[in-house]
């Protein structure tokens, strides 16, 4: 295993209509870890994501893959954030999984099919394949995506709030899925709310309130004093602060 991050923020700053979202973020993630970035809403998390994934441009500093190609990171998207009144099956939404090595236009073989009804199968959702997506419940849904993620085999996958609002059994076996990703050596960053859930099941943590509060061993991390302090950075955050300005300099 190399010594190189996976995926390392160098003075990382992003900015919307140049109001910061993420400020001066330096953090590596190794390879093969699994981390959860917790903090509070409007604290970066998804604009954290988003700018590893290459959809948000930095401001200043940026974003180092080392020799990771960009189609070797895969981003799961918050569910609200997905159009499901598009008419598409089950099936098709899952093979949307195969589109860098096949291409958009090139009609899957049996081969490939196969492997869209092996990943529904691994999710729970075996048979599904002509089901429209727009049917779905929300948990169902997650699954699928899960199953395009399987798909992808890419060594870095990125989650934004995988376990939101979908059932406890759904969570679980979602959660039993990235067991398995952190166990075949892939590195798995995720947005996350529920502290029990990340103390439980991630063994790396990042606490972000648009700068870094703290991080390592989640056990270190989510001590008394660090949620105090994400807290108090959160909301001491002023909202017009200039791009270049960290939130410490206007306390």
């Amino acid at each position: 295993m190399t010594s190189a991050p996976a995926v390392e923020l160098r003075d990382l700053t992003v900015a919307y209509d140049r109001h910061p979202a993420v400020h001066h973020v330096n953090h590596r993630f190794a390879p093969a870890s699994l981390t959860a970035v917790v903090g509070p809403n409007g604290a970066g998390k998804s604009t954290l994501i988003k700018a590893i994934a290459g959809l948000l441009r930095p401001v200043q500093g940026g974003v180092t893959t080392g020799t990771l190609k960009r189609r070797e990171i895969a981003y799961l998207p918050q569910q609200a954030e997905i159009d499901r009144s598009f008419p598409i099956t089950v099936g098709d939404t899952v093979a949307l999984g195969h589109w860098r090595r096949v291409g958009v236009l090139r009609a899957l073989g049996r081969d490939l099919r196969e492997q869209v009804s092996q990943a529904l199968a691994a999710v729970g959702l075996e048979g599904f394949e002509q089901r429209q997506v727009g049917s779905l419940s929300a948990g169902q849904f997650q699954r699928v995506l899960f199953a395009r993620l399987l798909l992808q085999d890419a060594p870095v996958i990125l989650l934004d709030e995988p376990f939101n609002a979908i059932d406890a059994r759904t969570t679980a076996d979602l959660l039993a899925l990235v067991a398995r990703w952190h166990g075949e050596k892939r590195t798995v960053i995720a947005v996350l709310h529920d502290m029990e859930q990340v103390r439980a099941h991630f063994p790396e943590t990042l606490m972000l309130a648009r700068e870094v509060v703290a991080a390592g061993p989640t056990e270190r991390c989510l001590t008394p004093e660090n949620l105090l302090k994400l807290r108090r950075m959160s909301e001491r955050w002023h909202e017009d602060a200039a791009v270049c300005e960290p939130a410490r300099r206007r306390a």
